[in-house]
């Protein structure tokens, strides 16, 4: 766990005043680039048939982008309250508010089973202590990956994508995994 720190009102630092609370995340907050969330739902062949779910899903882009382009609904989780009501307020401004959904939940108990497509930016521990429940969705759930594998678990499809606006790492691009279950 990296144990960032970021103000959110669901707990607090042992010896802090309770105006100081945190939530311990397993992965930061890191912006996916909207050109690289393009590729990403395109990788995945996202349509109106399809029901995606964000793992981590910050400001809500990548879901409120498949509403928005392909009339995709989906539900992005994240563990931080004040990412979630970005995402809402992001899905209002696009008017995609009746296809975008976002609630606080933690990943690793967040209910997938609706998923035909799940899309993730997680640091490589956090999405190798995800692969049990990824691989036991319902055949044919497509999953793609920012910039990190699933271990011995081979793509279906790897891609690279010119990230341009990438603000991490030294290289301006990101990797892109595709899995079908």
């Amino acid at each position: 766990m990296l144990g960032a720190m970021l103000a959110a009102p669901l707990a607090c630092r042992p010896g802090v005043a309770p105006a100081q609370p945190f939530v311990e995340l397993d992965t930061p907050y890191v912006t996916t680039p909207q050109n690289v969330v393009d590729a990403m739902l395109e990788l995945a062949g996202v349509g109106p048939s399809d029901r995606l779910i964000d793992l981590g899903s910050g400001d809500g882009r990548i879901v409120v982008t498949a509403a928005r382009r392909w009339g995709t609904p989906g539900v992005g989780y994240d563990i931080d309250p004040r990412l979630v009501a970005l995402a809402r307020d992001n899905a209002r401004k696009a008017g995609v508010e009746r296809l975008a959904r976002f609630d606080v939940e933690d990943v690793f108990v967040a209910d997938l089973s609706s998923a035909s497509v799940i899309t993730l930016y997680l640091l490589p521990d956090v999405n190798l202590k995800l692969r049990p429940r990824l691989r036991a969705l319902r055949p044919g759930t497509r999953i793609v990956s920012h910039d990190w594998d699933m271990g011995d678990w081979t793509p279906q499809r790897a891609i690279e994508v010119d990230a341009p606006d990438k603000t991490v790492g030294l290289r301006k691009a990101s990797r892109l995994f595709l899995w079908t279950v």
